[in-house]
């Protein structure tokens, strides 16, 4: 179908035998070469007639001569660019491209020309100077792979993680950047399988990090996290690296005790809507307090706490979360301290009772 579905034609090198077609729908370029300049001409003009809707008696077209397999250029998938010299600066990226690196070319952001690649797969981004990623690289609805490793990056904004890529994205990569914290919504990114954060600013992961159900391999080296998330209790990893992170020591016998006793009224509301499943959302309560909820403690005895609970660090061995552990520090430990809060002095108390039994 060419009528009213060219988009744009391309003619600046048909003296050379060369010119692209882009059509609206399939969204491809038809790209032109080797061509005899006259008939190529021709073809042009009879394109531009018909996209008009002229009646095909009076397009100018000759007998076709069937094209041998040797003169098709099949649609190119692939384009690697490791230099800020080969950086296409004129021309527009092919649509048909599945895979995309652009590495070393001192990229301040993303070119707005990628964004339209519906069909990329996998999109390397490395070695740059992108300082802040745009909200439409979540429409890139097929990308598995996405390495933004030694850039500029502060932050992975939330409207990237509440995008497409929650059902698409398997690899992320922002290992050296500048990410002091990821956000609440990374967690809904449940299609990571690989997840590499080494060498950023860290100084927590995710709350609800056990979300990530496909994770199988983590690496968050050399960061300024001084103890895990209680939730990275539920991960099952094949391999985990957590080397060289401030990790603090571990004491259960100073606990950090937020208990606020008689026990409010929104925490008595807030631990119901969570131990009974109640159903919420943002058309029911005010959304400050979704969020409250989203983020809720698990006490050791299963019960919901919000803002009233006792926080300790204990020791965890990572071999219960990952089959292969890189050593956390140059001593051969595989062991860090992870968070356990408790909803009540009963239960710390109870806690405390069987830590201090197994110590003695």
């Amino acid at each position: 179908q060419v009528q009213q579905n060219v988009e744009r034609l391309f003619t600046r090198f048909v003296e050379e035998g060369k010119a692209t077609v882009r059509l609206r729908e399939p969204a491809v370029d038809l790209c032109l070469s080797k061509a005899n300049v006259i008939s190529l001409k021709t073809f042009l003009s009879a394109v531009r007639l018909a996209h008009q809707g002229s009646d095909t008696g009076v397009l100018p077209l000759s007998p076709l001569v069937p094209a041998k397999n040797s003169d098709v250029e099949k649609p190119k998938t692939k384009m690697i660019i490791t230099s800020r010299r080969d950086y296409p600066l004129t021309k527009s990226f092919p649509f048909s491209l599945e895979h995309l690196q652009t590495s070393y070319c001192k990229l301040a952001r993303v070119d707005s020309r990628v964004l339209c690649l519906r069909k990329l797969r996998k999109l390397d981004l490395s070695h740059n100077h992108i300082k802040q990623l745009p909200a439409t690289l979540g429409d890139l609805v097929c990308l598995q792979e996405l390495d933004l490793h030694d850039n500029h990056l502060e932050a992975f904004s939330a409207a990237l993680c509440s995008s497409g890529l929650q059902k698409s994205l398997q690899l992320l990569d922002l290992s050296q950047n500048q990410i002091r914290a990821l956000p609440l919504e990374f967690c809904q990114l449940r299609a990571l399988v690989r997840l590499r954060l080494d060498d950023n600013a860290l100084l927590r992961l995710p709350c609800r990090i056990g979300q990530l159900g496909r994770l199988r391999c983590l690496s968050a080296a050399r960061n300024k996290l001084p103890f895990l998330p209680s939730d990275f209790r539920r991960l099952s990893l094949e391999n985990l690296d957590l080397f060289g992170n401030p990790f603090e020591q571990p004491n259960p016998l100073v606990p950090n005790i937020q208990l606020k006793i008689p026990l409010t009224l929104l925490e008595c509301a807030a631990r119901a809507a969570v131990n009974h499943r109640i159903p919420y959302g943002c058309h029911l309560l005010p959304s400050h307090l979704c969020k409250d909820l989203e983020v809720a403690k698990t006490c050791v005895c299963g019960s919901a706490c919000l803002s009233s609970f006792i926080q300790i660090t204990v020791t965890m061995n990572l071999h219960h979360v990952a089959h292969t552990v890189v050593l956390v520090d140059n001593m051969g430990g595989t062991e860090a301290p992870v968070l356990c809060y408790f909803c009540s002095l009963g239960c710390y108390s109870q806690f405390l009772d069987r830590h201090l039994q197994s110590s003695g």
